[in-house]
């Protein structure tokens, strides 16, 4: 699913210490391995959207838990997810179709 938007990414952030370093980190990555992170991700978006579900304000614990969760499985599978890249993806996640579609 995410690599058809790999030379879209490459454009954007290729010249970026992250972009380096999720090549770096991903560069022996398995069909299964790759699979097992992006499966992993898709489930803390479905926990996102259980929790939204629910009535809960982004402010709410269990929100947050799910925010702190997906930093770090960023930062486990990918690139170190900074903050200020969490909430760019945030914002990306909100505004653009590209991204919004992927979410299952």
């Amino acid at each position: 699913m995410f690599d058809k938007y790999s030379s879209e990414a490459r454009s954007c952030w290729g010249a970026t210490d992250a972009y380096r370093e999720h090549e770096q980190k991903t560069k022996n990555y398995t069909k299964e391995k790759w699979a097992e992170a992006n499966d992993g991700m898709m489930a803390i978006f479905a926990e996102f959207a259980a929790c939204k579900d629910s009535g809960a304000s982004a402010d709410f614990s269990e929100a947050q838990a799910h925010v702190a969760k997906l930093q770090a499985h960023i930062t486990e599978n990918y690139y170190t997810c900074t903050d200020e890249i969490l909430a760019g993806l945030s914002k990306m996640y909100v505004v653009n179709e590209l991204f919004k579609n992927n979410i299952k």
